[in-house]
């Protein structure tokens, strides 16, 4: 459906203006703001579980404990209370006991804890030497698998120990390699660490490596493992990269272990293509998966499908949706699969027939994960929206009865003045009907005109969608008394997959076309001042900033955080697989296209005062990209400013310097927008 300056759905607070008992929203709000996990139910599906985060300033970082809801309702009852980060949690076939991942007290890495449910301190299980992660318990009760590092060569968790403590004494540190993925985002993958599965036995300890010997990558960031146990406890199905070293491509496939030891099998070789994230159904015969079907790194999206555990037929259930899924689960009676999808910027629930049909529409708006089924059919999920951060929300398989299980944060909320939200459609690029989101600052009176602020997304494809998140969080932004628009532009998911192709080869050109084309749009409503105009981004949404830089001055200010400055240089970057897509070639087979869409090569236009962020550990965009971009700003006396962070990646991650971020933002778009 299309909407043009439409007001999103009310919500139980007041939004639409400052009240005379609310205070502004503002960065430090963000930080009191409770984090609420993803729902796990108990197997009677009576109860939910969930992480609940709290951000620690002299710790700088978020602390986390576990709760438990009943999914009917009532009070939260605490389930664990330490200083430390208690996350992905499993009940026990029974339901008396929780397993979940911590670093307590002495521990050197994340371990595995057995709490009872009937009383009693947590237990560790674990004493590996890499962290552990997602804990699955085996149907028999009495053994839990889970995911951690090893050192090849290192052929159990003591020699791993013993390699890791050699490694540190090593007074040469260099990183040698012949591999074409050799890092990511903030990791080196030189070091020969590569994960496993393992078996845990609760009553002796005894740790047993499924995967004794495999160089294989699961997902390449750091404690990520998505795997599935099959409902008789007989074989674990996991993601994991089809190729090993020199990594010619990136290819996930579902393969298949015994529990019991034995060969490891690939089910889904035949798709050159990305599959993923493995859930077995309740009768233990079919698998669903996620794959793609453009292999070589194109942008494609995910279907859903189904792969016949004893046959090997693959099934796709989701093409004709044309969007991409995501955290599937089967319900109880197998009849159906439960998942969510991204459209039209918002992240929808939905449900298909596992026998194939139609995928039809459970729940509309906001931002699903974490889905969970009930034996009695109901779903529970985290949810979301650009007004209300994350809780804990269930509905009925047929869409009625949604209501939300956890309220964590309305106290907050109900005190927090916020500016409307509004969802527009304006004639973009081609004059295609392009979305955007708008958000206007508290207090917002229409017979005013505000400063502009375009938060341009990266990706791109990437959505700035209906959604809480603690970056880039637009109430933030206009809060200070700005108008801040979200253009979900060509090359952004949620909107079919031609709208993605559709900038292929061609990066920055209809994306630069749509956000100019909604500024003025806004201005033509009358509410934006067009002689203060700025707009900021990051990685791709950096990279168009930086294009913006040479091709227009109608901006009074830019911001350019971990942004593309030069396509030759992405050479560099961890992940160099599907840029030929990307970038219309390679620099050896198509030169000319990447020097026509690179923001370098328009340095002499460039004189918006613009302010460049970086950090050191983003290998993503290697900081070299924000360096040389702020070297030529300064060589051309452009007003500029530098804001380095040693100790971030490609995003500021760390509490403490996250507010530093907001600050040096704000205080520069005030420098030039007030």
């Amino acid at each position: 459906m299309r909407h043009r300056g439409v007001l999103l759905l009310a919500l139980p607070w007041p939004i639409a203006a400052a009240a005379a008992d609310t205070r502004p929203f503002t960065v430090d709000t963000l930080w009191t703001v409770k984090r609420v996990g993803v729902p796990l139910l108990s197997p009677d599906g009576t109860q939910v579980v969930y992480s609940l985060g709290t951000y620690d300033a002299d710790e700088n970082r978020v602390l986390a404990d576990l709760w438990m809801v009943p999914l009917a309702g009532g009070m939260p009852r605490r389930l664990t209370a330490h200083r430390a980060s208690d996350g992905t949690p499993d009940f026990s076939p029974d339901g008396t006991r929780l397993v979940f991942v911590s670093r307590r007290d002495a521990d050197k890495a994340a371990q595995l804890y057995l709490l009872p449910l009937a009383g009693g301190e947590p237990e560790r299980l674990t004493d590996m030497p890499m962290d552990v992660a997602t804990p699955r318990f085996l149907p028999d009760g009495k053994r839990i698998v889970f995911a951690s590092h090893v050192i090849a060569g290192a052929e159990s968790p003591e020699e791993t120990k013993k390699a890791l403590e050699a490694r540190e004494k090593n007074k040469v540190k260099a990183h040698v390699t012949e591999d074409r993925l050799f890092r990511f985002w903030d990791r080196w993958l030189t070091d020969q660490e590569f994960p496993h599965l393992f078996v845990v036995d609760i009553e002796t300890h005894k740790v047993t490596d499924l995967l004794s010997g495999s160089k294989r990558l699961f997902g390449l960031q750091a404690g990520e493992a998505s795997y599935d146990v099959s409902p008789d406890g007989k074989t674990i199905a996991f993601e994991a990269n089809a190729s090993e070293a020199p990594y010619p491509v990136l290819n996930t496939d579902i393969f298949v272990v015994p529990v019991d030891g034995g060969a490891v099998r690939n089910l889904t070789a035949s798709n050159p293509a990305q599959d993923s994230d493995p859930v077995w159904s309740p009768d233990g015969k079919t698998i669903a998966y996620g794959l793609e079907k453009k292999a070589e790194g194109w942008p494609d999206h995910t279907r859903l499908g189904t792969i016949d555990f004893a046959s090997g037929a693959a099934t796709i259930l989701t093409e004709a949706l044309d969007a991409s899924a995501s955290g599937w689960q089967w319900t109880p009676d197998g009849a159906q699969i439960v998942f969510a999808a991204e459209v039209r910027g918002r992240s929808n629930l939905y449900a298909v027939p596992s026998a194939g049909g139609s995928a039809r529409e459970v729940h509309r708006g906001g931002t699903v994960a974490g889905i969970a089924v009930a034996r009695d059919g109901q779903v529970a999920f985290q949810r979301n929206d650009l007004d209300r951060p994350p809780e804990v929300a269930a509905i009925k398989l047929d869409g009625s009865g949604f209501r939300y299980v956890t309220t964590t944060n309305d106290g907050l909320m109900a005190a927090t003045a916020m500016g409307p939200v509004r969802e527009m459609t304006f004639k973009g690029a081609s004059n295609d009907d392009v979305q955007m989101f708008v958000v206007y600052p508290p207090g917002f009176d229409e017979t005013k005109k505000y400063p502009l602020v375009q938060l341009i997304h990266g990706g791109p494809v990437g959505t700035f969608g209906d959604s809480w998140s603690f970056r880039w969080h637009p109430h933030a932004f206009a809060a200070p008394g700005y108008v801040v628009a979200m253009v979900n532009f060509h090359g952004s998911s949620s909107f079919g997959q031609a709208w993605v192709d559709s900038i292929l080869g061609a990066h920055p050109d209809k994306p630069f076309t749509d956000v100019m084309k909604a500024t003025d749009h806004l201005i033509a409503q009358g509410h934006v001042d067009p002689a203060r105009l700025a707009a900021a981004g990051g990685s791709y949404g950096g990279f168009l900033v930086n294009w913006i830089e040479g091709h227009t001055d109608r901006f009074k200010a830019l911001v350019s955080h971990a942004g593309v400055y030069s396509l030759l240089g992405q050479s560099a970057s961890d992940t160099y697989f599907g840029r030929q897509h990307s970038y219309g070639g390679y620099p050896h087979t198509n030169l000319a296209n990447i020097e026509r869409w690179t923001p370098n090569r328009f340095a002499a236009n460039f004189k918006t005062p613009m302010l460049v962020l970086h950090g050191e550990r983003d290998f993503r965009v290697p900081v070299g990209q924000g360096l040389e971009l702020y070297g030529v700003l300064k060589t051309k006396g452009v007003p500029a400013r530098l804001v380095y962070y040693p100790d971030e990646n490609h995003w500021i991650l760390k509490g403490q310097n996250a507010k530093h971020w907001y600050g040096e933002v704000l205080g520069w778009l005030a420098r030039w927008l007030k």
